[in-house]
């Protein structure tokens, strides 16, 4: 996440596959590079976690229609 506050992120459902991943990135390096308040990591977790949910639903949708398409 750059400089946007928490309110101000886009909903996570709103990005693309790409779009997520790279926000994902982002949260883990600033966990890893440490640094904040509790609250703030704590903060980073949780978007990290709805992040990487986003990212494995669109991975399951693109395995589906593979799936799908196979058959």
């Amino acid at each position: 996440m750059s400089k946007r506050t928490e309110a101000a992120a886009p909903a996570a459902e709103e990005l693309t596959y790409e779009q997520a991943r790279g926000e994902l990135a982002e949260v883990v390096q600033k966990l890893e590079s440490g640094g904040g308040t509790l609250e703030e990591s704590l903060a980073l977790w949780e978007r990290g976690e709805h992040l990487a949910a986003v990212c494995q639903r669109w991975l399951d949708g693109a395995k589906a229609k593979l799936d799908a398409a196979s058959s």
